[in-house]
């Protein structure tokens, strides 16, 4: 294959959103995969609504899912004078035009269209004009769309795309003010940075037959395009907030591994026989265009955390530990070195769903809890007392390992005459604070002999009598 250049161009006038994150996935895993490279270039000419803040969220995303380019980040805002070169070329060739219409007159053009049934659409009555230029109108500069045939294209994911020119009107290239416009500085851009595959939403499907028209027009070859899919929420609507899509960085702060949305996305429309749960690395290896389905797919953040879960459980301890440190600490814990972090998380990992969780579940074993009043209530009691008292009294004398130990809660539910959960139970309100742990033997020697014996005492004292 060809020397594959590949580009993601978001407009900072936002964070980094689900349909953005997964366009510049496929873009770049189709780079990685054919030993391209993968452009990022951002497209800032709306100077209201750009913003620095913006730009910056979108290249944290890009850092935290880990897309790195190999070149840029370009900015539009910094290449103005070339394509204002470039619009005077076409002015010179006669492929471009100045059009003095006033904003009133295209206004009462499109308002008799409209009364006929017509489409919209600017007529060309400055294309050839010879009349004198009106002193009071700004011009703007407009492309001249060839008349007669028809654009056709292979779309990479939607088959042949072919438009009749007669569909196409004069695009405006440059305002009234100079400034040229998104679709002409994509072109020149692309044209520029030789790229050879355009992997985009499909709400640039209609731009496209304009695009190429102003590459030939330049003399530019034309790039692949592949128009991918939108993403819909569950009731079929165009994805959201109210669907549950966030940026991509509050997926991080809620706790989400970028390898898991990564996967997550890559599966919203594209598929590798019945593969749920992959790495990058694989996806990479996999990766197709032809495989990328061509109707929308459907955002589902159930699905979404139970990847993450999968991610989480197949994750190394010790790595796990380094994500899930600084969220226990931003809590305000103080991590001991007893016991040791990575110990704690592949005790509780399997139960967890994201790092938040984690980091919330990993907390007592730093911080002694209270048991809540209606748990002292129920499992506290003067009845259980005693064989916690004699419980106390042997694990201080037992070797401190999970067989040792679940031989002496065994031994004294048995001395006591209770059943194993009877035992159990008020033993994790004293430790944990909570009724709902990893096995309880397992839990004692991950928490550490003195904790537990720390903790057994500070309870002691708040049994009725």
């Amino acid at each position: 294959m060809e020397n594959i250049r590949t580009r993601f161009a978001p407009s900072p006038t936002g964070s980094l959103h689900i349909g953005g994150a997964r366009t510049a996935l496929f873009a770049w895993a189709f780079a990685r995969r054919y030993g391209g490279k993968f452009v990022l270039r951002i497209e800032d000419t709306d100077i209201e609504r750009s913003t620095q803040a913006s730009v910056d969220a979108i290249l944290d995303s890009m850092r935290w899912l880990g897309l790195d380019y190999d070149e840029g980040p370009y900015y539009q805002s910094a290449r103005i004078v070339r394509y204002r070169e470039v619009i005077q070329r076409l002015l010179d060739k006669g492929k471009a035009y100045y059009c003095y219409a006033s904003k009133s007159e295209l206004e009462a053009l499109r308002e008799t269209q409209r009364a006929k049934g017509l489409k919209p659409r600017y007529d060309g009555r400055w294309r050839d004009s010879k009349a004198a230029p009106p002193a009071d109108v700004d011009p703007v500069v407009r492309f001249k769309n060839p008349l007669a045939g028809e654009v056709v294209f292979d779309d990479l994911i939607k088959g042949r795309i072919a438009v009749d020119n007669q569909e196409l009107d004069d695009l405006i290239i440059a305002r009234a003010d100079g400034t040229p416009t998104y679709n002409f500085c994509v072109v020149v851009d692309d044209y520029d940075m030789n790229i050879t595959h355009v992997i985009r939403g499909d709400d640039h499907v209609n731009n496209t037959p304009r695009q190429i028209n102003i590459l030939t027009a330049l003399g530019a070859s034309i790039p692949r395009y592949a128009h991918v899919p939108m993403i819909l929420g569950g009731d079929g609507e165009r994805l959201s907030k109210r669907h549950g899509a966030v940026s991509v960085m509050q997926y991080r702060d809620e706790g989400y591994l970028p390898q898991a949305l990564l996967n997550y996305l890559a599966r919203l429309g594209w598929a590798h026989g019945d593969a749920e749960i992959f790495s990058i690395a694989q996806f990479v290896d996999w990766f197709g265009l032809a495989a990328i389905n061509n109707s929308p797919a459907r955002f589902d953040p159930g699905k979404l955390l139970w990847v993450n879960q999968q991610h989480v459980r197949a994750m190394n301890d010790s790595e796990l530990a380094e994500l899930v440190a600084p969220l226990m600490e931003q809590d305000g814990i103080e991590l001991a070195p007893q016991p040791v972090l990575s110990d704690v998380i592949a005790l509780l990992k399997e139960r967890s769903q994201t790092l938040q969780q984690l980091a919330r579940s990993a907390s007592w074993f730093y911080r002694a809890p209270q048991p809540v009043e209606e748990m002292r209530r129920e499992y506290l009691t003067k009845d259980i007392k005693p064989s916690i008292m004699a419980l106390r009294e042997k694990l201080g004398t037992t070797e401190w390992n999970r067989e040792a130990i679940s031989k002496a809660l065994k031994s004294v539910a048995s001395e006591h005459d209770l059943k194993f959960p009877e035992l159990a139970m008020p033993l994790r309100a004293i430790v944990a604070g909570q009724t709902q742990t990893p096995a309880i033997d397992a839990t004692l020697h991950v928490l550490g002999k003195q904790s537990v014996l720390n903790r057994i005492d500070a309870q002691l004292q708040h049994f009725p009598a």
